[in-house]
């Protein structure tokens, strides 16, 4: 299959030569809303862009989720052409994250069950304290039979 489309990209019949769709993709932003006249407008910048399949706009979270074939920068850029104060959505659900209550992932602000998408340091595995801590350890089948 990756021949023949390799090989038709050459004998293209349409006249629109390079130009591919872009990918359904999910686009996540913060933005702070106090009220219905923020939340409208933010949604009202988004809807009418072209591609845009579906906008969600949560204001207890100040977040908005846009999906469809757009570039996630336009979409950031027309939501802080509205004058509001935008980022992308810096949060992850807690249980995809191994140490949650780390300084690094651990936010006040974050909504309930959220922390900061942050890479979290993790213990070596060839340090000296994980050999010891897995050297008796039940889960360990190679583990000390004296006891």
């Amino acid at each position: 299959m990756g021949v023949l489309d390799y090989i038709s990209e050459f004998f293209s019949v349409s006249p629109a030569t390079g130009k591919k769709r872009k990918a359904m993709q999910t686009v996540e932003i913060k933005v702070k809303m106090d009220c219905d006249g923020c939340e409208r407008r933010v949604r009202n910048s988004v809807v009418h862009m072209k591609g845009v399949k579906q906008v969600e706009v949560n204001r207890k979270q100040s977040k908005v989720t846009v999906t469809g074939y757009v570039d996630r920068n336009r979409v950031l850029k027309k939501v802080q052409s509205t004058g509001k104060r935008a980022d992308f959505w810096p949060y992850i659900p807690y249980n995809l994250v191994a140490y949650p209550y780390v300084a690094q992932a651990y936010d006040k602000k974050a909504p309930s069950g959220y922390v900061k998408n942050a890479a979290q340091a993790l213990p070596a595995s060839n340090s000296l304290d994980e050999k010891l801590t897995s050297l008796f350890s039940d889960e360990n089948p190679n583990a000390c039979s004296i006891m």
